[in-house]
């Protein structure tokens, strides 16, 4: 708890102070990066985002705009180069998504197993759903299903997290607060490692 406590600290305050300098700009840049698999926590950055909406900082309109097109923008790019590009391509180049092969490798063989509802519900799984989108291009799974599918998915997580941090982060109590976000991350994290260990007796 202490450490998950510590990492939420320092991610809030970085992701906080670059929001205070460019504000809805810096949203948008954070959430097409995370959405991009870059290791940016939306579970930092969207109760953080909600938080705002909640102070009358954002727009509430606007705010949640930004985001999901942020984030059909980012799920669309690691969709798209996968498509065309093919995997060796991708594969020789994944240092820059941050992304270790043998994870893609082991989400690619899972999704071919499981079908289109996989990229739906890869949407609320921590680290897969910025994952999931590069076997599903891969795949050349059709574009009208991919997107549907994810941006379903997308619409529900963005406004569950804000919505979360609307409600959440209002009150006055800091510690209360950050344990609140810290114990959501740990249930999303623990829901992670479920899947994996899933994936893994299915391999």
């Amino acid at each position: 708890m202490q450490l998950a406590m510590g990492a939420l600290t320092g991610a809030s305050s970085a992701i906080t102070a670059f929001i205070s300098s460019y504000g809805y700009i810096a949203v948008f840049i954070l959430m097409f990066l995370e959405s991009t698999g870059i290791p940016i926590p939306s579970e930092v950055l969207l109760p953080l985002t909600g938080h705002l909406v909640q102070t009358g900082v954002f727009n509430p309109v606007y705010a949640y705009a930004i985001v999901v097109l942020a984030s059909i923008l980012g799920i669309a790019f690691d969709y798209y180069i996968a498509y065309f590009l093919g995997k060796q391509i991708v594969y020789r180049h994944l240092n820059l998504f941050h992304i270790k092969r043998e994870s893609l490798d082991a989400f690619d063989e899972w999704f071919s197993r499981n079908g289109p509802f996989t990229v739906f519900i890869a949407r609320f799984i921590p680290e897969v759903r910025a994952l999931i989108s590069l076997p599903a291009g891969f795949a050349m799974m059709p574009q009208r299903d991919f997107f549907i599918y994810s941006i379903a998915g997308a619409l529900i997580w963005d406004a569950t997290l804000m919505a979360f941090g609307y409600y959440a982060l209002g009150t006055n109590n800091v510690t209360v607060t950050f344990a609140a976000v810290a114990v959501f991350i740990i249930i999303l994290y623990m829901i992670y490692r479920r899947f994996r260990r899933s994936l893994k007796r299915k391999n």
